[in-house]
């Protein structure tokens, strides 16, 4: 599993635990126009077949510039739709969508074992624009969760250790390498928060709430985080970060594996 982009999937109730959280964000009108249009698209291709479209993602989260994420669930999804969605992208491109996630209704409920963070990050923070809720009366079992958030921590801590190898030790290279994966490193956090029962929606907390429920020294944590923005000028040179940053995602990697319901 890849250290860079992970998302998750899940909210926990021991010893497995409903994927429903309490509120979902209301959308910003703002984006409510590009949400409608893809409504329209997709119904015009699947029709009767669309059964729910959520939105999730940077423009939930309140990143106006970020595109609009959205996950759809049909009945029935075969080349031909595909091949239609595929004319349409690039509109969906020009008017700020990212291209959807389209799912079968039955292939999404047998593949939350296998992609539990994945989803678990829409779930976070998401809004239903159609149809009915995909997530309600869904469950995924705590251990599903652990073992997919220890192959991300040891993935994490495997890319930054083989990472500054390859930097040769240069600063402006150790300092990329931070701050490139600083926004995996925050997805991280808060699918530990969600293992260990943070249900937040807001981003930034949900995060720092994870930070906490690892014993991670929020310091560190909070200088990291301040790096996911790529306009933001840092408060430390990231480069100076990386010790602290390692022994970080080592705790990390060990509190996961260490990691029991109660």
């Amino acid at each position: 599993m890849s250290a860079t982009g992970v998302k998750s999937f899940a909210y926990l109730s021991h010893p497995s635990y409903p994927s429903h959280p309490s509120r979902m964000i209301t959308m910003a009108q703002t984006w409510r126009p590009a949400a409608d249009s893809l409504i329209r698209d997709l119904g015009g291709i699947f029709r009767g077949r669309l059964l729910s479209l959520v939105v999730y993602g940077g423009q939930v989260d309140g990143d106006a510039t970020a595109p609009l994420q959205a996950m759809a669930l049909v009945s029935s999804l075969t080349a031909s739709d595909l091949e239609a969605c595929a004319h349409l992208s690039a509109d969906w491109t020009r008017s700020g969508i990212g291209t959807p996630l389209l799912l079968p209704d039955s292939e999404f409920r047998a593949s939350l074992d296998v992609f539990p963070l994945e989803y678990g990050e829409i779930l976070r923070a998401h809004t239903l624009v159609y149809g009915a809720d995909p997530f309600a009366g869904v469950t995924i079992s705590s251990g599903d969760l652990r073992l997919a958030c220890e192959a991300q921590a040891k993935s994490h801590l495997l890319h930054l250790r083989q990472g500054y190898l390859q930097t040769g030790g240069r600063l402006p290279a150790v300092a990329r390498l931070v701050a490139q994966s600083a926004p995996a490193f925050a997805a991280l956090l808060r699918n530990v928060g969600r293992l260990t029962g943070v249900q937040i929606s807001d981003r930034m907390e949900s995060t720092r709430q994870g930070a906490s429920a690892a014993g991670l020294p929020l310091d560190t944590v909070d200088a990291i985080l301040a790096l996911e923005s790529p306009s933001a000028l840092p408060a430390s040179d990231p480069a100076r970060l990386f010790p602290d940053y390692l022994a970080a995602v080592e705790r990390l990697a060990a509190v996961v594996d260490q990691w029991r319901a109660s």
